[in-house]
């Protein structure tokens, strides 16, 4: 009966790790990073001193909750850079962040500002825009991407894309879409002769209007 009472011990903890790991993307995915830790906890149906327990500091568990997109931006990343078509690897590495950030308003949060002064994060960061800088300087030789475009522009980008998160989640997701669809389209050094790729439907986004505006 004793030898049982550790094991329990161990599964508990191992089921309310997963707890809380599953109610921290769902909030930091719809709420982002300044969701508090103890939405965290109530959404994971756990106490705040188990919260705590398993992760000390909120930067402990943001790391922890977007591992999985951590290593989906590298594999990003690596696919881009050995496409043999270089304006392909641009135009995919950026669609599959913008894809990235769509899906969850905390990872963008979390990729754009390296919250809390995470070094993972910031390593996360600078090894894609280094990529992003490598793809572009192959594109410019192809004469396929626009001779002036430079880093910044794509950071420009990734802010604009933000003002998405406001949508609902379908909605983001296919406006997210488009959005890369004609920023990409905008670097293109020239238009293609051939009819261009069709852009996915647009999403119905609702206007709301402030208490007493008509």
């Amino acid at each position: 009966m004793t030898g049982q009472l550790p094991q329990t011990i161990r599964s508990d903890a191992r089921d309310n790790r997963a707890r809380i790991l599953d109610a921290a993307r769902a909030v930091f995915g719809e709420q982002g990073l300044g969701a508090p830790m103890r939405e965290v906890a109530r959404h994971g149906n756990v106490g705040p001193a188990t919260l705590y327990r398993h992760f000390p500091t909120k930067q402990a568990l943001v790391l922890e909750t977007f591992a999985e997109q951590r290593r989906a931006c590298r594999a990003a990343v690596r696919d881009a850079l050995a496409d043999t078509d270089p304006w392909h690897g641009f135009r995919s590495l950026v669609e599959r962040i913008c894809e990235l950030h769509a899906h969850s308003r905390g990872f963008a949060d979390a990729f754009m500002t390296a919250f809390p002064e995470a070094m993972d994060f910031a390593a996360d960061r600078e090894q894609t825009l280094h990529a992003v800088g490598e793809l572009a300087r192959r594109a410019q030789q192809a004469g396929r991407l626009r001779h002036d475009f430079v880093i910044d522009d794509l950071v420009l980008m990734l802010m604009a894309h933000r003002g998405l998160q406001d949508a609902p989640r379908a909605a983001r997701i296919t406006a997210s879409r488009r959005f890369a669809a004609y920023v990409t389209e905008a670097f293109r050094a020239a238009p293609e002769t051939a009819a261009p790729t069709p852009l996915p439907p647009a999403p119905r986004l609702r206007i709301t209007h402030s208490p007493g505006t008509p």
